[in-house]
């Protein structure tokens, strides 16, 4: 074939995020559960947060891409490392925004428990909502089924039965995941009263997010309040996996609530999905830290360990669930992070 008949290339904008991003961000994420998962059970919930900060900044900056932290550890005053606003990347490719939560479910990993997952989600830059003055807010998820007939200003019964109308099943097939905390004493004795199960989790309403619109994890619904910028990082899953999540801000006080006015929040405004994350060039990528039903945690044997990882993209559709088995002396010689050894 002569060169005038070929297709003219390709042309890939340099302000966007490539497709190949999201292979790259799941070496952070693994890198971040190998090295919390040493501290499963030890009962040191800073120890294990600490590890997983330190292997996953060692491996962003290995990313192509020219990333800002818009939620991160905190401020740099307290956090030294993936703060907010902090560059992250090789500095080459897309400038984006990067969510980072090194372990989802501290207290989970402390303890042993189920459903610890290290997260990371990147979206165009300026694509996520500032949280910076709410740390809480009010929540409801759920899947594609039922994405477009739930609503947070409805009770939780009616929430309930239109998810059991959209998934073809009884309320009692139904079941919500909810924070065990008092301030939801309420809303489980609604949800009980409407005839649903409930799976009580003790941190983690990232996970609980995507279980509810996951299939084949046992959830359905997930309601109650948790942290804003974790909204936001289930925002970014929910829209890979096209459920919905919608959230109201939850100011504490009254000063809280005058912080959000001046940043001009409407602590009354339901914000949607694409309110928290805007766009649809959107990567999600998690490693499970200790078993759970998203993801497996991290299994170490003499001379490897093996993840699975959730790997998303919200513009292709495409849900990859990846097994790696890593050999614990590779690890070593390009990381600054010793896998081998607990420190």
């Amino acid at each position: 074939m002569s060169d005038h008949h070929l297709p003219p290339p390709l042309e890939v904008s340099p302000e966007a995020p490539d497709r190949n991003l999201a292979l790259e961000l799941v070496r952070v994420t693994e890198a971040g559960a190998m090295a919390s998962g040493r501290w499963v059970g030890r009962g040191d919930k800073n120890g294990a947060d600490g590890a997983a900060v330190r292997a996953m900044r060692t491996l962003v900056s290995t990313v192509s891409m020219n990333g800002v932290v818009v939620i991160g550890e905190g401020e740099k005053d307290e956090a030294p490392m993936l703060y907010n606003g902090e560059r992250v990347g090789d500095g080459t490719g897309a400038e984006c925004d990067v969510a980072v939560d090194p372990v989802e479910g501290t207290t989970l990993t402390a303890k042993g428990m189920g459903n610890a997952v290290s997260v990371l989600a990147v979206a165009d830059r300026g694509a996520m909502f500032d949280p910076s003055a709410v740390f809480y807010m009010e929540k409801l998820a759920a899947g594609p089924e039922a994405a477009e007939f739930v609503d947070i200003n409805a009770p939780a019964a009616v929430n309930i039965r239109r998810v059991a109308k959209a998934k073809g099943c009884a309320t009692d097939d139904v079941t919500v995941v909810v924070l065990d905390r008092p301030r939801h004493d309420n809303l489980v004795k609604e949800v009980r009263e409407a005839g649903a199960r409930i799976r009580l989790i003790s941190d983690g309403d990232v996970a609980g997010a995507i279980m509810a619109a996951r299939e084949g994890t046992g959830v359905d619904l997930m309601l109650g309040i948790g942290g804003t910028p974790e909204g936001i990082i289930a925002a970014c899953a929910m829209k890979c996996l096209g459920g919905t999540i919608q959230g109201r801000l939850w100011p504490r006080d009254e000063d809280e609530r005058r912080r959000a006015l001046d940043a001009g929040h409407d602590p009354d405004r339901v914000l949607l999905t694409d309110d928290l994350v805007r766009g649809d060039n959107v990567f999600f990528v998690a490693t499970g830290i200790t078993d759970g039903e998203l993801l497996r945690g991290v299994r170490y044997r003499a001379e490897t360990a093996t993840t699975q990882s959730l790997v998303m993209r919200s513009k292709s559709g495409t849900i990859r669930q990846i097994d790696s088995t890593h050999r614990l002396s590779k690890l070593r010689a390009y990381s600054a992070i010793d896998f081998e050894r607990a420190r």
